[in-house]
């Protein structure tokens, strides 16, 4: 309960910065939790839609493929559509590769979105509370000027004792955010890398059934 009580004070002797600090706190973990939901989703999604097509990919067997994509709505599957639907009109590596980077440059902005205000929110808090404590000092030393000379020590001391709870909850806030936004963006390369590599294998498997049928 102490502990509890402890808390409480050092937020409330903080000033009035500490709200928007939290505030901001607030904002850049609600974005943080939906990015990683979501990315965790797409990248599960996405490797249970290749565990599927991967094997009829292999096969030969693209009409399939097709068919099964199409109702799928992970990412990958969105990419070898776009692939699949080149596939079967051109035969052409260059054009059904030019046609899934073009689905991926829809991709990842989908993937990236939000992310980068997470690390804005860590900045905006340190700033914050490097402010709260500069406009805490000035009031320190504005009321210390006109107290008495006996006092003055001890009362500047306490005010910047005071002043500087801003600049250390600021720093507690942006911390962990920069933490969290180290982490999405590696998720979401991690993601990217995936869908790069499903790409080169199905262009892969293209090839090679292109190359068949011109020998045969």
């Amino acid at each position: 309960m102490d502990f509890f009580y402890s808390i409480v004070e050092f937020f409330v002797t903080g000033g009035p910065f500490m709200y928007p600090i939290l505030l901001v706190f607030a904002l850049g973990a609600a974005i943080a939790v939906e990015r990683h939901v979501t990315l965790t989703l797409m990248r599960s999604n996405n490797q249970s839609a290749w565990r599927k097509v991967l094997p009829l990919l292999v096969n030969g067997e693209f009409d399939e493929a097709r068919e099964m994509l199409s109702a799928d709505k992970s990412t990958i599957a969105q990419l070898l559509s776009m692939g699949l639907a080149r596939q079967g009109a051109v035969r052409r590596r260059e054009e059904i590769e030019i046609a899934m980077e073009e689905s991926m440059m829809e991709i990842i902005p989908q993937l990236e979105k939000r992310t980068p205000y997470v690390a804005l929110f860590a900045s905006i808090a340190t700033l914050l509370g490097l402010l709260g404590t500069i406009m805490g000092l000035i009031a320190a030393f504005t009321a210390v000027a006109n107290a008495n000379p006996a006092e003055k020590a001890d009362l500047l001391s306490a005010s910047i004792s005071v002043a500087m709870n801003t600049t250390a909850f600021g720093l507690m806030v942006a911390i962990p955010l920069l933490i969290t936004n180290s982490v999405l963006t590696a998720k979401t390369g991690e993601i990217i890398d995936s869908l790069e590599m499903a790409s080169v294998k199905a262009l892969n498997v293209f090839s090679a059934k292109a190359k068949r049928q011109a020998e045969a």
